[in-house]
C-alpha cells in the first residue's frame, strides 16, 4: 500500500493536499508539506517495524535513534 500511495506523487516527487481515486488526480493546496511529512513518516515507521533496534554499549536505544543510526551507519 506505501508503494501505491507514494506512486501518486508527481514527475518531481511532489503531492497534493488531496487525491481523488476516481478523477485519478490530486486536489487542493499544492505542493502539500504536511503529505510530504505523512509519507516520511510512514516510511520511517514500515522500516523501523522490518528490523529490530540494535543494541550499543549494553543499553538499547530508542527505536527511532537505532533506524537512524543504521541508515546512517552509526549503529
Amino acid at each position: 500500500m506505501f508503494e501505491r500511495l507514494a506512486g501518486l506523487c508527481n514527475d518531481v516527487g511532489l503531492l497534493a493536499e488531496e487525491y481523488d481515486p476516481r478523477q485519478k488526480r490530486m486536489l487542493g493546496n499544492f505542493p502539500q508539506a504536511f503529505s510530504h511529512v505523512a509519507l516520511v513518516n510512514s516510511a520511517i515507521a514500515l522500516a523501523m517495524a522490518e528490523q529490530p533496534a540494535p543494541k550499543s554499549g549494553g543499553e538499547e536505544m530508542a527505536p527511532r535513534e537505532a533506524m537512524i543510526a543504521r541508515e546512517w551507519g552509526a549503529a
